[in-house]
């Protein structure tokens, strides 16, 4: 089909529609994005107590990094550069470190996936990588914020 034809088919989004629309479509995952960081910080092998306990402040650096980039690899470098110099996140199969990376490759690879083709068919990559890092930021600020409770609920 022509661009013509298809144009005259499908109207087009204006920019503040696909915006708002992709908004939606990240406020649509939401919870699901807090219940796999939660997991992963309920569930996965990483020092909860003593000298190489994850504190909050490391995980904040995370989210900084996020907030300061377009990449979703400068986030897991990052994360992976973490693990090289401390325990703190964890190691192997079973770390938290490990559980963040699938998380960013999978589920919220795909969660913007459906979110930027829901919105355009044409699945604009730059839109995909957008979506993708903001839902990795809001990932990571749960992340966040749910360590402080576990870790106050460690301490008593």
């Amino acid at each position: 089909m022509s661009e013509a034809a298809e144009s005259q088919t499908e109207p087009r989004l204006s920019e503040q529609q696909t915006a708002l629309k992709i908004q939606k479509g990240i406020r649509q995952v939401e919870d699901a994005i807090v219940i796999a960081i939660q997991k992963a910080l309920d569930d996965c092998e990483y020092p909860k107590s003593g000298r190489d306990k994850l504190e909050e402040s490391q995980f904040r650096n995370l989210v900084r990094v996020s907030d300061t980039t377009e990449s979703t690899e400068v986030v897991k470098n990052f994360l992976r550069y973490q693990v090289g110099r401390e325990r703190k996140w964890g190691r192997g199969e079973n770390s938290l470190a490990e559980q963040i990376i699938q998380d960013i490759d999978g589920p919220l690879r795909h969660a913007a996936q459906d979110i930027v083709t829901q919105v355009d068919r044409s699945s604009d990559p730059q839109a995909h990588k957008a979506v993708h890092m903001e839902l990795i930021r809001r990932y990571l600020g749960y992340g966040a914020r749910h360590l402080k409770y576990l870790n106050s609920e460690r301490e008593g």
